[in-house]
């Protein structure tokens, strides 16, 4: 080989070298670019909440969440707690569900509304739940329905989706009732997750359904209503998808009592997700989750919920309710509806008080939970 044939050699392996190179960096890139990006509309807070500022930088990105604490840095490099599973301090999310049964999110109210504080420095879960007949103020939707700017807080879910074409802010459904509820209440919200009645129904199948302990036993007939699947025996038993839908949905002693039902199908469903059991299982979970959720949550904070999951035990995971002393039932007239409708009286400052501690972590404060709850708020934890 002459000494030119060398220089040209090893020129070309020098390019092919740098090319390796480059697509291996524009493959890294566009991976990370997947990984970190949300897998839906995400929502914006309006720009004058009672919110209080986000505290929390994300974590660079990790395709593989460590099981135990790391180290963060903020932007300044000074170093900050340690989390679990490479996530954020902490991460707020809207949970939805919604009374829809079409396959679609076009409509359906919110019939479901939780704010979930994810804690990964102390690996724990505190859920907020909010009545759905609040009487609130809804941003963005007055000059479409003739001025009117307040309804339930369900319906912010609803005008927020394509089907009336009333909201073409970000997020749809979920980025509406997100701003609505930073508008009311100062409710701080990262990202969000609705799930309609169908897919709901579709998970608990997937991973072959889920088991309750009703030491009482529960009977949901109405006078309208007397059929034997609204009746539930005492004792531990494995529900299905539909069974599990028909417990959670069950009022006949009012909502506050229906969210308690909530709380424990949530309860039961956490406990199948993270049990060794649902391994088998994942195929079909995804399944039913593709293409039939609504969130902004990208693949990487996915998989930073689903690894804080598994350090999670029963008392880790709060439910807090406001108190019920607060809330006086009443009626309104809407003009949407041309009539009066139930709506909940209540002092709206002092929400804002107790959700602004919900915010900080500040509530429930660590001596009243587990069942000793103070000013007669709802405050439980999973068995």
């Amino acid at each position: 080989m002459t000494r030119s044939q060398k220089t040209i050699l090893t020129f070309l392996s020098v390019i092919a070298c740098a090319l390796l190179a480059l697509v291996g960096f524009l493959g890294y890139q566009a991976y990370i670019t997947l990984w970190q990006a949300p897998l839906g509309p995400a929502i914006a807070m309006p720009t004058s909440t009672w919110s209080l500022p986000a505290t929390w930088t994300a974590a660079p990105p990790d395709f593989t969440p460590s099981p135990g604490p790391t180290i963060t840095l903020a932007p300044t490099g000074t170093p900050v707690e340690a989390t679990y599973c490479s996530g954020p301090p902490v991460m707020t999310l809207l949970a939805v569900g919604t009374d829809a049964r079409s396959n679609s999110y076009n409509y359906g109210l919110a019939d479901v509304i939780r704010i979930v504080r994810v804690d990964f420095v102390k690996a724990k879960v505190t859920i907020l739940e909010f009545p759905r007949d609040l009487w609130v103020e809804i941003p963005d939707i007055a000059d479409d329905i003739d001025g009117q700017d307040h309804e339930k807080l369900n319906q912010a879910y609803l005008y927020g989706n394509p089907g009336f074409g009333y909201y073409d802010g970000p997020g749809e459904g979920p980025g509406l009732l997100a701003r609505t509820l930073a508008l009311n209440f100062g409710a701080r919200t990262d990202s969000y997750v609705a799930v309609n009645m169908r897919t709901f129904e579709k998970i608990v199948d997937a991973v072959g359904g889920i088991t309750v302990d009703l030491p009482n036993g529960m009977d949901g007939r109405t006078a309208e209503d007397r059929s034997a699947r609204l009746v539930f025996p005492p004792g531990r038993q494995t529900l299905n998808g539909e069974q599990a839908l028909t417990l959670a949905r069950i009022r006949n002693d009012g909502v506050f009592e229906r969210a308690s039902h909530q709380n424990t199908v949530m309860c039961a469903l956490q406990d199948k997700l993270t049990s060794p059991s649902v391994v088998v299982r994942i195929p079909a979970l995804i399944n039913s989750f593709k293409g039939a959720v609504q969130t902004d949550l990208t693949p990487e904070q996915l998989a930073q919920l689903a690894c804080i999951g598994t350090k999670l035990k029963g008392e880790d995971i709060t439910f807090v309710s406001f108190p019920q002393k607060l809330f006086e039932g009443t009626r309104v007239f809407d003009p949407v509806f041309d009539g009066r409708v139930f709506i909940w009286d209540v002092d709206f400052d002092v929400l804002r008080d107790y959700v602004n501690r919900f915010n900080s972590g500040a509530w429930p404060a660590p001596a009243f939970e587990n069942g000793n709850p103070t000013d007669e708020e709802s405050i439980s934890s999973c068995p």
